[in-house]
């Protein structure tokens, strides 16, 4: 049965990615049970954890019994860890349709952090705020299109150089941040920035303990970007060409090289915009200690892996990593105080397991398929000898 529902035509991309899920949740369960919690209680707090029993103090009476100062202090720390995730999800998905790996997400992140920082301690008001935010996106564009000139031009992987410059930038936020370094705030003394300009923090819209901000708008409207300059555009055609053959696309009259680069400065734009939401509507300013730690960039992987490079997937994923991750923060009774942590990281490894796992197969199968239609030719053999026509004469 198993079988059938996997060859059936109507199972997509978007039923893959509920199975993988499905499947993720399966293991996680059992891992939980094998030491003696009930999964389903783990999964009720879960749930509960990342806010989503909210709606239902709106049900008159409130039959559910749902805490709503709670509820709504999980949620918005839920939607909080959303936006980002989106904007570095949207940062691997489009580099995957150019046929490009994009895994310096968390390098364009900073570089879009510090740029926002630095704009919005100096430039005020609404003017700061739109300021560094078009900052952020074009250091993180910079800083992704250096790895897509050395790709389009030098041959360079750009998973070896998007990685180097991960490091090259990681360490370089540390060096400005750490204790009396250049942009530390040297009167508290324990390396970290000087705070933003209130004026130009990012509005919050909702929340009591924490706010939800403008920013959350800006990632959706950058899948809305997203969507259009794939789906829409001369550009997103010759993106999505490169991505499918390069070599037909070159034929066809398409820059490659351009389209590289495009592509991977597009991503950057993306991953610095993360940074900026983070900076101006969460942190207000950049720990040194923060900077090995924060994982939103490589996050964004696995969101644009279950998204299935597509502009709803990739918010779908987001808001289910963002869920994990905040709930799993708010376990309780249910699960043993020392493991809860790792609950939600259980579930996130075991769908980027599942999902690479198939994206491997499903090549494998392809290029099996491709070696049995193209014979390998021997360049130097003389060329066959077509048989005679009925009724002609041979030369």
């Amino acid at each position: 049965m198993i079988r059938r529902i996997l060859r059936s035509p109507s199972l997509g991309e978007f039923g893959l990615s509920l199975l993988t899920v499905f499947l993720a949740l399966i293991v996680g369960g059992l891992a939980m049970a094998f030491t003696g919690a009930n999964p389903l209680g783990v999964y009720k707090d879960l749930v509960v954890g990342a806010g989503f029993d909210w709606p239902f103090h709106l049900i008159p009476g409130n039959p559910l019994g749902v805490n709503a100062l709670l509820a709504e202090n999980n949620l918005v720390a839920t939607l909080v860890l959303f936006t980002p995730l989106v904007l570095t999800g949207f940062a691997v998905a489009f580099a995957f349709r150019c046929g490009l790996f994009n895994i310096g997400g968390t390098g364009q992140f900073w570089v879009g952090s510090v740029c926002a920082l630095v704009v919005a301690q100096h430039v005020g008001g609404p003017g700061g705020m739109v300021l560094a935010t078009i900052a952020a996106g074009i250091g993180g564009a910079i800083w992704a299109g250096i790895a897509g000139g050395l790709k389009a031009y030098r041959g360079a992987h750009e998973v070896i150089t998007t990685i180097m410059l991960n490091w090259i930038a990681i360490y370089t936020t540390q060096y400005l941040f750490a204790v009396a370094g250049p942009l530390t705030d040297n009167s508290v003394g324990n390396g970290v920035s000087k705070n933003i300009l209130e004026s130009a923090q990012y509005p919050g819209i909702w929340g009591v303990v924490q706010k939800i901000h403008i920013g959350i708008f800006l990632a959706l409207a950058c899948a809305v970007v997203y969507y259009v300059i794939l789906n829409r555009t001369t550009l997103g055609y010759e993106v999505r060409a490169v991505g499918f053959n390069p070599e037909a696309a070159r034929y066809g009259g398409i820059s490659v090289k351009r389209s590289i680069v495009a592509a991977m400065a597009i991503c950057g734009a993306f991953a610095g915009l993360a940074g900026a939401v983070q900076v101006l509507g969460v942190n207000y300013a950049i720990p040194a200690s923060d900077v090995p730690v924060i994982d939103i960039g490589f996050t964004g992987i696995a969101v644009a892996l279950l998204g299935r490079n597509t502009a709803v997937g990739v918010v779908l994923a987001a808001l289910l990593f963002a869920a994990l991750q905040s709930g799993g923060t708010q376990l309780s009774g249910s699960f043993n105080p020392e493991l809860a942590s790792g609950v939600s990281n259980i579930i996130q490894g075991t769908i980027i397991l599942l999902v690479g796992g198939e994206l491997v197969v499903r090549w494998l199968v392809g290029r099996a398929k491709h070696e049995r239609v193209v014979p390998d030719v021997n360049p130097n053999a003389p060329p066959p000898q077509l048989p005679p026509q009925a009724g002609a004469t041979p030369l």
